[in-house]
């Protein structure tokens, strides 16, 4: 278990240290692990159901931008993980992506992908 939360922590230590990605994305993806690792939510947490909406909306933003923004290219350059657990994951990330509002999507993110 300690080696999955390593090859997370550097998987996003060298996801957000790539020139590629632009630093506005890497600021707004910082700021959003940190919400979602707070202890203070936009929600409470004691609020039944309600409490983690936010944090599931915060996660499915996170990984929208991973697997619909970011070119595929760069993200599997640093994961540390198989291919069947990056296609279980980008298969997670397309039926959340559902749950992020569409003017979120346009107002985050800057990324444009490689053109070829």
């Amino acid at each position: 278990m300690m080696k999955f939360f390593r090859d997370l922590k550097d998987f996003l230590k060298n996801t957000a240290t790539d020139e590629r990605i632009p630093s506005r994305d890497k600021k707004i993806l910082i700021a959003l692990l940190a919400l979602l690792v707070s202890p203070f939510d936009l929600i409470p947490d004691w609020i039944p159901v309600f409490g983690l909406l936010d944090d599931f909306v915060i996660l499915a933003i996170i990984l929208d931008y991973f697997f619909s923004v970011l070119d595929s290219r760069i993200l599997l350059s640093h994961f540390p993980w198989d291919m069947k657990a990056f296609a279980r994951l980008r298969a997670v990330a397309r039926g959340l992506q559902f749950f992020v509002p569409r003017f979120i999507k346009k107002k985050l993110w800057a990324y444009v992908g490689h053109p070829y």
